[in-house]
């Protein structure tokens, strides 16, 4: 099994030479922090993912998750409880959450990067301590002081755990279907109904776990605008803080899952004994207005599993290729005395290694933008703060359905560069894939993710939130329209912003008269939309890093046209090496996502609906 990989040097580069990160530091807000601050925060989290987590990833997924059918008692693989206990002592669970509530303060873009290493080095773990993160923000966000009080602290600092409990066997995407029940009862209400695909509904790293539930009150309206949000601990907390009475909260069944075996998907009752007391968040019928700010939080970080898995895979599947001797050299193939070399010399094997690491830096890059701009949102004020939410808001759905479903298509090429090994499990890259593909399905299928993208994203305000994010990229073509290296790329990416703005408009022009057109191709459109970000983005940075190596070899004497000296350089200096990986990744996207674009978006606006035609 090969020891758990991230590229530290790309997080670095994404945050701080690429988008600039750490402006965010001028701030009042985060005035407090440093960029050796959070260099240092970064290392520690990458330390601790290699040294802690990674070693029981594997074996977890092996044992899996235990469930008591006589207790209901749910028991997670050996050493994850002692790795909770380390991973709260040292903040991570509450790294980027209040520090008035014993949380970290870190920014966005910089928790999220130290959560790419916990995803990366084992999804089951992290997962199981997610949740809580953003059920304890609920009720920061909307409880009231003694709900703040009870709660908040305990949970940043992971004492207490949390979940959102949303869907049920007959409401799954339709959350408007729920039939949980809450009746008012003095100061509480009685809640009554069952959950189920609940992650971390039930285990054994905390006693209290601290369930957010959607339910319908007497007489409120049908489907989602009758729902509320109810805080439903599993024991009742008493006025000095410790823990009372059972809660009638009972985990029925876990689910036994293709992939992350090690974290606790559970069907939860509630109520089974009519003695199940809820207390609202808020008031009543504001569930989903509420549940929202919690599902957009995990919609980015679930992009981030696509993300982390890709990334992680990549480095197994690299060092693989780097070492796994098969065949002679393609022009040497007859000669039997011919000696055997790295895989990585093959060009099959080639292009799937950078197909792979396209899709982890361009996803990458995209979702710490989106964090980014999360950060610079909260600092700013007026028409700034009202344009960085929006270019969040749109990008919100890309990085959830993007880098999920780019993220699986990486660790499947990491399988195929392995071969039938990476079909085993000697090797990490076949837990990765089966991890990897619960993204792309909870959180809001992305299906939904592309609905949300076509009928609310880019209408928005008149369209305002998609122009300013075209703005913001033909205006970085505009000044790089002429670059000594890739001004073909820029005009690739130059007329695929203009095709992904075409075809935008003619579901505008076209979508009220066929509203089936753009309902049939939200998920193409999505997934242009997403080739057309990253294509930016892996530009910016192919710009960011050909300027970098134009100066190393100038320091170094070396003509950057001669192809033989550049091979030399970046086989001695590392950097060099990193920064001309840069511009090739950036000119491969260019070639062969990019340049593909338009010929997309024509399929999109061509007016084919045979899918709605046939009769299955």
């Amino acid at each position: 099994m090969a020891d758990f990989a991230a590229d530290v040097r790309d997080i670095k580069f994404t945050l701080f030479e690429h988008l600039g990160a750490d402006k965010v530091f001028a701030a009042e807000r985060y005035e407090s922090f440093s960029r050796d601050d959070v260099e240092m925060i970064l290392d520690e989290a990458y330390k601790f993912a290699r040294e802690v987590l990674a070693p029981i990833n594997g074996p977890g997924d092996k044992e899996g998750v235990h469930f008591d059918k006589a207790t209901f008692a749910v028991t997670l693989p050996k050493g994850f409880k002692d790795a909770y206990t380390k991973f709260c002592e040292n903040g991570w669970l509450g790294l980027g959450m209040s520090q008035e509530f014993g949380g970290g303060g870190v920014p966005a873009s910089f928790g999220l990067a130290a959560n790419e290493f916990f995803l990366g080095a084992n999804m089951s773990f992290y997962l199981t301590a997610l949740l809580t993160v953003g059920a304890s923000h609920l009720i920061e966000s909307f409880g009231n002081e003694e709900q703040k009080k009870t709660y908040c602290e305990k949970m940043y600092t992971g004492k207490f755990s949390g979940t959102m409990c949303l869907t049920e066997s007959g409401a799954g995407s339709d959350v408007g279907a729920s039939k949980t029940k809450a009746k008012k009862e003095g100061d509480h209400y009685l809640i009554e109904g069952e959950k189920i695909f609940i992650t971390a509904g039930d285990h054994d790293f905390t006693q209290q776990k601290v369930h957010l539930v959607l339910a319908r009150t007497d007489g409120a309206p049908k489907g989602t605008k009758g729902l509320s949000l109810f805080v439903v601990p599993k024991y009742r907390v008493n006025t000095d803080g410790s823990l009372g009475e059972f809660n009638d909260v009972v985990c029925s069944n876990i689910e036994h899952k293709m992939g992350i075996h090690a974290s606790p998907t559970c069907t939860l009752v509630f109520g089974g004994n009519g003695n199940c007391h809820g207390w609202i968040l808020g008031n009543e019928c504001d569930g989903m207005k509420q549940m929202f700010q919690m599902m957009n939080e995990a919609r980015v970080t679930v992009g981030l599993q696509g993300t982390a898995t890709a990334n992680a895979a990549y480095q197994a599947a690299l060092a693989y290729a780097r070492e796994r001797l098969q065949g002679s050299e393609i022009l040497k193939m007859k000669d039997p005395d011919a000696p055997k070399v790295p895989i990585i010399n093959h060009a099959d094997v080639r292009q799937m290694l950078l197909w792979q690491k396209a899709i982890g830096e361009g996803t990458r890059a995209l979702l710490y933008l989106c964090a980014y701009y999360e950060d610079m949102a909260a600092i700013s004020t007026g028409k700034d703060k009202e344009k960085y939410e929006g270019l969040s808001a749109i990008l919100t759905p890309i990085c959830k359905a993007y880098a999920s479903d780019q993220g699986f298509r990486a660790t499947e090429l990491a399988v195929q560069t392995l071969g039938g090994y990476g079909y085993t499990q000697e090797y990490p890259c076949e837990q990765y894939l089966r991890d990897c593909k619960i993204a792309s399905i909870y959180e809001g299928t992305n299906g939904i993710q592309a609905l949300d993208l076509v009928g609310r994203k880019i209408g928005a305000k008149g369209g305002a939130h998609l122009m300013a994010l075209a703005g913001e990229i033909n205006g970085f073509v505009g000044k790089n329209k002429d670059h000594p290296t890739l001004a073909g790329d820029f005009k690739t990416l130059q007329a695929a912003v203009g095709a992904l703005g075409d075809v935008s408009m003619f579901f505008a022009m076209n979508g009220m008269k066929d509203p089936m057109t753009p309902l049939l191709n939200a998920t193409p459109y999505l997934a242009v939309f997403g080739d057309v970000v990253c294509g930016w983005l892996l530009l910016q940075q192919a710009v960011v890093a050909h300027t970098k190596l134009k100066d190393i070899c100038a320091a170094k004497a070396v003509d950057a046209a001669d192809g033989k000296a550049m091979a030399r350089l970046c086989e001695e200096d590392d950097e060099a090496r990193y920064c001309d990986g840069k511009v090739k990744t950036a000119r491969f996207w260019s070639a062969r996502v990019l340049a593909l674009v338009p010929a997309r978006v024509a399929v999109i606006k061509s007016g084919d609906k045979t899918p709605l035609e046939i009769t299955f």
